[in-house]
């Protein structure tokens, strides 16, 4: 067989398909299950702030700086980090502070300051969701084998997507939906590829959108945002990045003596309007100010101001259109990954892709076990004599270096081979790897 044919290729790519999906599907599998949780993130946390909201209020409204005040009270020792703007005016107000370390989100009556609940930022249901969907609740061991598992992915569409390809095929059975009446067999095999063709998009539109939370691939990207080393311009320098994993960052508390939010300074940041939840803190950038961020998941709506701490007169602001391009595309990106860019229908879209991903890992995981012998893995036997292509080698290669940790993984799958595995005939031959 001439090693260059598509035969070979498709040979080829076919081993790299089965290995890419034994290791990534239970990671798929998890990430679609906790990934559709996460498209309701507004709706579950409204369910959840609903005992707090259109609260009755019978005494005189009290002054922002009292509920801070209550707040900090009912947790000696605590910082101040941000006031939550409340959406009406019988709201409980919602006051992030830190204690020991740790954020919590304190919900103080408007009335008569009766501290309502008091959970850590880091245990609100959503946010464990989040960082169990982003890092497995591992922290940044975790983050890494999401990467890793997101960066094979990747390689598991685009192969998937060529041995899919239809050859010579006459109707559509098969191709764009699974043939029914030709048995278990051939209804098993054409299960995961159609499932997998009709979310194949959507499927690497998440894989990308989710690489700026990645670890690795992250902190590469917003390296690359800031500017030059020997550039001081003003002008030039970059704003922080605000897509990350972490909770507010401890530099952010400030102590209670130094806070004072005048009722004038609230109402203005109020009259602005910000898409909510906009949230209250003491300006780390311009010292006797105030600045006002909208945290809304749809980031296009996402803007930021400066208030003068003692007038309450508004600065100047920010909108998202003023943001970098970069800023701006990852933006959009990842608003549209929360299913939070175009309403319902981006949240239906999210559910159809985490549909047919957890439909396609549990019939690609049945459709293996019906193939796979007794006494090995049941990889696609290897070609004798053969050489990965060049075509293949330029892909790989693409792909290893926008994505690092797929490179990185690569050279340790060498490594092992040659160190390991070479020494280890039988376990060679239970893998598929011996010819």
């Amino acid at each position: 067989m001439n090693r260059s044919s598509p035969a070979s290729i498709y040979r080829i790519l076919w081993r790299w398909h089965f290995y890419a999906g034994i290791f990534c599907l239970p990671f798929i599998l998890t990430l679609a299950l906790s990934g559709t949780v996460y498209l309701f993130k507004p709706q579950v946390d409204a369910w959840i702030d609903s005992p707090y909201r259109n609260l009755t209020i019978s005494e005189t409204r009290s002054t922002a700086n009292d509920q801070i005040a209550a707040a900090i009270t009912a947790h000696p020792g605590s910082q101040f980090v941000n006031y939550r703007l409340p959406q009406s005016a019988n709201d409980a107000v919602v006051i992030t502070l830190q204690q020991a370390g740790e954020n919590r989100r304190v919900y103080v009556h408007p009335g008569n300051l009766q501290i309502l609940r008091s959970v850590s930022a880091d245990g609100e249901l959503m946010q464990v969701v989040k960082r169990f969907h982003g890092e497995l609740l591992a922290g940044d061991a975790g983050s890494i084998l999401v990467e890793l598992a997101g960066c094979w992915a990747i390689v598991l569409v685009l192969t998937g997507l060529y041995l899919w390809w239809p050859r010579n095929a006459r109707g559509t059975a098969g191709i764009v939906y699974p043939r029914l009446r030709q048995g278990s067999r051939i209804f098993w095999r054409d299960l995961p590829a159609v499932t997998g063709f009709w979310v194949a998009g959507f499927t690497l539109f998440l894989l990308i959108t989710g690489l700026p939370w990645a670890l690795v691939w992250g902190s590469a990207l917003k390296e690359l945002r800031q500017p030059s080393r020997n550039d001081h311009s003003h002008h030039h320098q970059a704003a922080p990045a605000d897509w990350s994993l972490r909770s507010i960052e401890p530099s952010n508390a400030v102590d209670a003596a130094a806070v004072h939010l005048p009722e004038t300074l609230l109402q203005n940041a109020l009259a602005l309007g910000f898409a909510p939840p906009a949230e209250l803190a003491p300006a780390t950038d311009m010292p006797g100010a105030w600045s006002l961020k909208s945290q809304t998941q749809n980031r296009p709506l996402r803007a930021e101001a400066w208030l003068d701490g003692n007038s309450g007169n508004v600065i100047r602001t920010t909108f998202f259109d003023e943001k970098p391009a970069i800023d701006r595309v990852i933006g959009v990106g990842i608003a549209a990954h929360e299913g939070q860019l175009f309403g319902w229908l981006n949240q239906l879209l999210g559910v159809f892709t985490t549909a047919g991903l957890t439909l396609m890992s549990i019939s690609a995981f049945v459709l293996w076990r019906r193939r796979k012998p007794k006494d090995a893995l049941g990889a696609p036997p290897p070609l004798p004599n053969a050489r990965t292509g060049k075509v293949v080698g330029a892909i790989i290669l693409v792909l290893a270096l926008v994505l690092p940790l797929l490179a990185i993984s690569l050279v340790l799958i060498l490594l092992l081979e040659w160190l390991i595995l070479k020494r280890l005939p039988q376990t060679r031959r239970w893998l598929g790897l011996a010819t």
